[in-house]
């Protein structure tokens, strides 16, 4: 989300992202700075900044849909539904949309090829993945229907999600086309949820 006071709203910060992936892609994350990504968009650095306080947020910018959609699916499930069952089916869903998130949309092809080449961005995608663990665990400790321990599962489950979706990726840089992947990645999800319904070990 933009910072409270940030210049030109919704319109302006789309644009600024626009501009920022198209150059990320065709040049390489680490080759664009700042101040060009500015000039292209027409808005200046602060302005960029006050919408995107970090440079890497200005090509990982899913990290607010994350959050908002563990939390959601912990805080939001219908009555007697487990929060394993609301999570899994959660993920589920991303895959059937072929959501960003899935790594599944058709779009991600050139998104994995940036994140790759970039150690910033892959640092980056690991404190966000830190950062999802922290807010699932947070809202799991809120409910008072879920009893175990929040911290170890928000753990698993979200390093077991990063598991499936870097295991896709491998895959759709390797030339595989989302469709082949479909099943697949189904079927590790189903995987990841019956390791963590059972004990992760057991």
């Amino acid at each position: 989300m933009p910072r409270t006071g940030a210049r030109g709203g919704p319109q302006t910060r789309a644009r600024i992202l626009e501009v920022a992936t198209g150059l990320f892609v065709e040049r390489g994350y680490d080759a664009v700075t700042v101040a060009e990504i500015a000039r292209a968009a027409g808005v200046s650095s602060v302005t960029v900044f006050n919408h995107f306080p970090r440079k890497e947020d200005l090509f990982l910018d899913r990290q607010d849909d994350a959050v908002e959609l563990v939390r959601a699916a912990v805080r939001d499930r219908g009555p007697g539904v487990d929060v394993l069952a609301s999570l899994q089916h959660a993920t589920e869903r991303l895959a059937e949309a072929r959501h960003p998130l899935s790594g599944l949309d058709e779009r991600s092809l050139p998104f994995f090829r940036t994140v790759a080449a970039s150690p910033a961005l892959i640092a980056r995608a690991r404190e966000i993945a830190a950062e999802i663990e922290e807010a699932l665990a947070d809202e799991l400790d809120r409910d008072p229907a879920f009893d175990g321990d929040a911290a170890l599962l928000a753990a698993f489950l979200v390093a077991g999600y990063a598991t499936v979706l870097v295991a896709t990726a491998r895959r759709r840089l390797a030339g595989a086309a989302p469709e082949e992947l479909l099943d697949d990645h189904r079927a590790r999800v189903t995987r990841l949820f019956s390791a963590l319904r059972g004990g992760v070990a057991g």
